[in-house]
């Protein structure tokens, strides 16, 4: 069974900007469009680097780059004391972008938006373009469908198409995306690729597997 893609969730098209739009144009389009963030890219469409609201507040948190910043200060803040006097995108922007395949499952995307610290990632076609943005919000929708929406991909994806259970074999019960399977399979092996698949589905948060087996495949006893 083949988890979605980065495509499946994704917004497209993406809102970008070259890296010689205007401070006050970047900043008219996060405010206009309600984004926070947006990609820098060159006249190819493959990504340069990235503006976000906080590139933007360091001309305000140093008053237009006029406060001076303490010898001892760290890498982070000096960064952020450059960024006060950009007028630029280009000169705004945090490089490199962090980036994704539009075909990686989504489950590589959350591990991405955790493992960076990041609120979304821009999603390239094969040839590096930036196609569009996935952000957290996109991930954790998954898990906002419908419980009979989910029975029913277990019930088809899962056990009739990926296993070949007969129907009435296996119930499936599914409350608040925790899915609870019951009957009995021939083999141990069986009862274990069901909770498997099952957990994959998308928007299944739990799986309770009460399924049975008659012989136990694993070490050639049965029950």
């Amino acid at each position: 069974m083949r988890e979605p893609t980065v495509a499946s969730v994704m917004t497209s098209p993406a809102i970008t900007v070259g890296p010689d739009t205007a401070f006050k144009d970047v900043v008219t389009l996060l405010a206009d469009k309600k984004i926070s963030a947006v990609p820098v890219v060159d006249e190819t469409g493959h990504p340069l680097g990235v503006v976000s609201e906080a590139d933007v507040m360091a001309k305000q948190e140093f008053h237009g780059g006029n406060d001076t910043t303490p010898w001892w200060s760290g890498p982070r803040r000096r960064a952020r004391r450059r960024k006060a006097v950009g007028v630029t995108a280009a000169e705004l922007m945090t490089a490199p972008a962090i980036t994704i395949s539009a075909e990686e499952p989504v489950t590589r995307a959350a591990r991405q938006l955790a493992e960076k610290r990041v609120r979304r990632l821009f999603v390239v076609d094969p040839d590096g373009v930036v196609i569009g943005v996935v952000s957290r919000h996109d991930v954790l929708a998954m898990f906002l469908r419908e419980d009979t929406a989910i029975q029913d991909d277990i019930e088809e994806l899962v056990l009739r198409k990926g296993m070949w259970v007969i129907p009435g074999t296996v119930t499936v019960q599914v409350a608040d995306g925790v899915a609870t399977l019951d009957g009995k399979l021939e083999h141990r092996t069986a009862v274990q690729i069901a909770e498997h698949l099952t957990s994959a589905v998308v928007g299944v948060v739990g799986v309770h597997n009460n399924l049975t087996y008659v012989v136990d495949d694993t070490t050639g006893a049965g029950l």
